[in-house]
């Protein structure tokens, strides 16, 4: 199992090298396949997928809207029109709700809009933040505040961990992990600004962001690792997926990053690029 683990760690660290620093529309196609995966994924776990009463028009709009979502997202530079896209996959999901009714209830709709909004949506802040001057360099934080603060909390955890962080939802995680993660991203965050990005943005210095942007995106990071660990127990199941041999599916890998992305898309712009 540990060798199944590290073998698609490796994997996938070569695949997010290739396709990241590749950026463009190998990156948008990488992400959508990742999207459309998360959403299958999430509305099987929340059992909109497959039900005997027919959920297909819900799980047709979203991957439409997906889709049409990542197509704005890679064809037009106007950000303001994602926001109005989500609004329009809304109103569609509310469109099939009334003029079906009462084939759908109520719930399956905001949770059919929650699937899409979820991951797919997050997962497009990674392509954003590529997209972003000096996005080449920033975008790495996103992955360093969140397997990289995944490996650090896991590690002093094992080795100091004594004070439970969320006791019922996942009680293998500690408090010690917790801050041992938050202060392992920083430090890896510090050392990748001050040795990579510090020489190449000579107009300001930016490790002291780097290390605020890494810490708090590891602090979100471990939000998402929860949230999406909720989510399984809720619906008592214990992988999204087997996409991933050793890590399950999209859902179960990119738990983190998909809270992570956005966070620092946000941050990157305030205190990189405001």
């Amino acid at each position: 199992m540990f060798l199944t683990r590290l073998i698609s760690g490796v994997v996938l660290v070569v695949l997010a090298l290739l396709t990241i620093l590749t950026g463009g529309y190998l990156l948008a196609a990488v992400l959508l396949f990742l999207a459309l995966t998360a959403f299958h994924e999430l509305t099987k776990a929340c059992g909109l997928s497959g039900k005997a009463g027919g959920t297909r028009g819900l799980e047709a709009i979203g991957c439409i809207g997906i889709v049409a979502y990542y197509l704005l997202m890679t064809f037009c530079t106007e950000r303001i029109y994602l926001f109005l896209m989500l609004i329009v996959i809304l109103v569609a999901f509310m469109f099939l709700y009334v003029f079906s009714f009462p084939k759908y209830h109520a719930e399956q709709i905001m949770c059919a809009f929650f699937c899409v909004a979820y991951a797919p949506v997050m997962l497009s802040f990674i392509f954003l933040v590529r997209e972003l001057p000096y996005g080449i360099y920033s975008v790495w934080m996103i992955f360093i505040s969140s397997w990289i603060c995944d490996t650090c909390a896991y590690a002093v955890g094992m080795l100091i961990g004594k004070h439970k962080l969320a006791p019922v939802l996942s009680p293998k995680k500690s408090i010690e992990g917790a801050v041992g993660g938050i202060v392992g991203a920083a430090l890896v965050g510090a050392l990748y600004a001050y040795f990579v990005v510090e020489p190449v943005i000579l107009e300001q210095r930016v490790t002291w962001v780097f290390v605020l942007i890494s810490a708090v995106g590891a602090v979100i990071s471990q939000v998402g690792d929860l949230a999406a660990s909720a989510i399984k127990r809720n619906h008592e199941i214990k992988d999204y997926g087997k996409l991933i041999p050793g890590h399950g599916g999209v859902m179960d890998r990119f738990d983190s990053v998909i809270f992570t992305a956005p966070m620092i898309y946000f941050l990157a712009l305030l205190l990189i690029h405001g």
